[in-house]
């Protein structure tokens, strides 16, 4: 049965084809349902001999194997490209090695093309597209008799265009036919409501050549110093402790809802593997890991999907459109620090399911960046990934740039940004010694956390 936002996004969409407009632009937040959306378009346009075929495109196997599932159940059949099916699901990296009897295919029928993730695609034409943009551009545009793109987090951290996009002037704000948003999906309980934990420390100091700085807070050091964000990280008292209280958070959790899963996000494999360590040697935790390196990580997702192991630690694996409802906290221990990334990490906990106790998790670190993020999760498509066109002259090629005025969004008060905001203390048992990170040596004092509580 669809949900409300799904049967009138359904609707939506429908009228716009049927009155000879061939793109459609969903905006709906991670966690929303767009795929099931999709599938029932995708059934209706077949249903009403509006098209013959359906494909999918989506930016990573493990996404395109969840779109191929709720397409072969929406549409009762296979849907791999084989006999007997009307469609299949492919990655935006499999266009350009599809061979011309595929596109022979779809010049001879009428098509319905979904674009999963489509920010993934940048590009108004050829000359400032990305290679998935270039594709898109070049061989399905034209080809296609209706297409859908769906998107999360509409925009992109290079500030380029999205392909089959349209944006406004002057506020460059991108045009969407439907949106559905975060606050309205926590309305609706369809997503949870996100908590989110940026976690500080206090009387850190950075010992460099026999030369000791101090400082009272992790971004005041990574601001007055060249000591880089990935020595926090990596540190073995931060990763303990950030670790600890994703633990004690998930044990509170699974006290209710003995299934209720952690997502740890790490930089590397190898600090994916000291993070498995921290887990099972200190926390005593079960844990799944896969990383770009692993054999069948896909088949490793699925087994965690349908198991009751706590944690599964993932390197780019688990980011966007990977669907595992009992994920219910988060540890973002990345390098990665976009807000594109930050939100698609928090989709993946904010998905509802049938447990008792719908919360939602995320551990950071209170760096820069990741504050201001935080601080803004409640705007959907925020003010500064808005693109603007500056062309001088008609004859100059139009640019994309991104605004950004992070001074204004971090003196942003607690009533202006309706959060609530707490400081809070854990103890933790005693810490290992940091080790030396890049030359330098980073010792930390007492940590502290702010918590904030969206939409409440």
């Amino acid at each position: 049965m669809l949900r409300v936002w799904q049967r009138e996004c359904l609707e939506l969409a429908l009228r716009k084809f049927k009155d000879n407009h061939r793109h459609f632009f969903c905006q709906a937040t991670p966690g929303a349902g767009k795929t099931v959306l999709a599938a029932t378009l995708a059934s209706r346009l077949l249903q009403d001999d509006m098209v013959d075929l359906v494909l999918c495109f989506s930016p990573s196997l493990t996404v395109s194997d969840g779109i191929k599932r709720t397409f072969s159940y929406t549409l009762n059949c296979t849907f791999n490209g084989g006999l007997g099916s009307v469609g299949q699901s492919l990655t935006y990296q499999s266009i350009q090695f599809l061979n011309d009897e595929f596109w022979r295919t779809l010049r001879n029928r009428r098509v319905f093309v979904v674009f999963d993730e489509i920010h993934h695609c940048s590009g108004s034409d050829i000359e400032n597209a990305n290679v998935w943009g270039q594709q898109v551009l070049t061989k399905i545009q034209g080809l296609a008799t209706y297409t859908l793109a769906m998107s999360g987090t509409p925009w992109r951290s290079d500030a380029l265009p999205i392909v089959l996009g349209e944006y406004r002037d002057p506020e460059g704000q991108i045009f969407v036919d439907y949106q559905y948003t975060l606050k309205q999906a926590i309305a609706d309980k369809v997503c949870r409501s996100p908590k989110l934990v940026l976690v500080d420390n206090e009387h850190l100091s950075v010992i460099s050549d026999e030369k000791v700085e101090s400082f009272s807070s992790i971004l005041e050091m990574l601001k007055q110093t060249k000591t880089p964000y990935q020595s926090v990280i990596n540190n073995q008292e931060a990763m303990e402790y950030l670790l600890g209280l994703g633990c004690k958070k998930l044990a509170e959790l699974r006290s209710q809802s003995p299934n209720a899963g952690g997502l740890v996000v790490a930089s590397s494999v190898q600090h994916a593997q000291t993070i498995t360590k921290i887990l099972s040697q200190k926390y005593s935790q079960t844990f799944s890991i896969v990383t770009y390196r692993h054999e069948e990580p896909l088949a490793e997702i699925e087994r965690y999907r349908q198991n009751h192991t706590q944690w599964i630690v993932s390197v780019g694996m688990i980011s966007e459109g990977t669907d595992i409802p009992r994920l219910q906290v988060c540890c973002h221990i990345s390098a990665v620090k976009t807000e594109l990334y930050f939100r698609q990490v928090l989709g993946r906990i904010l998905r509802v399911n049938s447990t008792l106790k719908q919360e939602a998790w995320l551990f950071t670190f209170a760096e820069q960046s990741l504050i201001e993020f935080a601080e803004r999760i409640e705007q959907d498509i925020p003010g500064s990934c808005a693109f603007i066109r500056t062309s001088k002259d008609m004859s100059i090629e139009p640019s994309f740039i991104k605004t950004q005025d992070f001074d204004l969004i971090s003196r942003l008060s607690v009533e202006k940004s309706g959060q609530n905001f707490q400081w809070g203390k854990l103890t933790i048992s005693p810490l290992t010694p940091s080790p030396k990170i890049l030359g330098d040596e980073l010792r930390l004092g007492k940590f502290k956390e702010r918590v904030l509580s969206a939409f409440q």
